[in-house]
């Protein structure tokens, strides 16, 4: 993936308004100006699934998509492995969607351009499969939300702004200092009851661990002012990532659902 890269126009907030971020080198980075689809997509998938989640309490008196899809360990046991995806589309009420589809509209769109459709949508599903894996391991309670993959989009953040601070400079550390800030606040808030806190570290991980591996490490090509930056990460490596880093998770899982089974008979 490549990105534009030019002396330094305009006004700071002017910068920020037309997707630019001040490098170390005295250029400034725009970002490709795709449309964020894959987020507008998931934000739609959620608000959708919700809805479907609403319509079947008011008709069935019961909301049968969270009865089988949420995170439900028991279920997991008994062979319903796919609750480790489900409860990422899946809701409590209207404002615990609307919180999540807020934070998704602040980092998403951004993260995206700057990692590209694809892996941003594996980044998505990486970190709230961890998330999940993590909450069925160390939490009995029953649970669902997005907000397992949403933290992992401010792991995300904080992989690319350590790995690349040295081209974005100042613009990297700041950013890097306040998702921190973020992270460990909702991390905080996510000891209150009611929350489950176990899924959001699991998020970070996968999030954290997915971008070490895959995402974009930016580096300055030409000669001054024709400058061009480009991620050097091989487009393949986004794939082996999300398969390492899912593999070794799912086998974790599967340990813990043999010896919570009893062991190998």
């Amino acid at each position: 993936m490549s990105f534009s890269a030019f002396p330094p126009a305009g006004s700071p907030s002017e910068q920020r308004q037309q997707g630019m971020e001040s490098s170390g080198q005295g250029v400034f980075i725009r970002y490709p100006q795709t449309k964020p689809r894959v987020s507008y997509i998931l934000m739609a998938v959620c608000i959708g699934v919700y809805l479907v989640q609403t319509a079947s309490e008011l008709l069935l008196g019961s909301d049968i998509p969270a009865l089988l899809g949420m995170k439900i360990n028991q279920a997991i046991l008994s062979g319903q492995v796919w609750r480790f995806f489900t409860p990422m589309v899946l809701h409590g009420s209207l404002l615990h969607l609307a919180f999540n589809m807020y934070a998704l509209y602040l980092f998403g769109p951004s993260l995206e351009r700057r990692f590209g459709r694809w892996r941003f949508l594996l980044l998505f599903l990486i970190s709230g499969f961890v998330g999940n894996v993590l909450s069925f391991i160390f939490s009995p309670d029953a649970s669902l939300g997005s907000s397992t993959a949403i933290f992992g989009l401010l792991g995300a953040e904080i992989v690319f702004s350590y790995r690349n601070q040295g081209l974005l400079g100042t613009s990297a550390r700041r950013v890097l200092v306040n998702v921190v800030v973020v992270a460990a606040l909702n991390l905080a808030f996510g000891l209150s009851p009611g929350i489950d806190n176990w899924g959001h570290v699991g998020g970070l991980l996968g999030g954290l661990l997915f971008t070490w591996f895959a995402g974009p490490l930016l580096a300055i090509e030409g000669i001054y002012p024709d400058l061009s930056v480009a991620d050097r990460r091989n487009k393949g490596t986004a794939l082996w990532a999300a398969l390492g880093v899912g593999g070794f998770f799912l086998a974790l899982a599967a340990l813990w659902i043999i010896l919570q089974n009893g062991g190998l008979r």
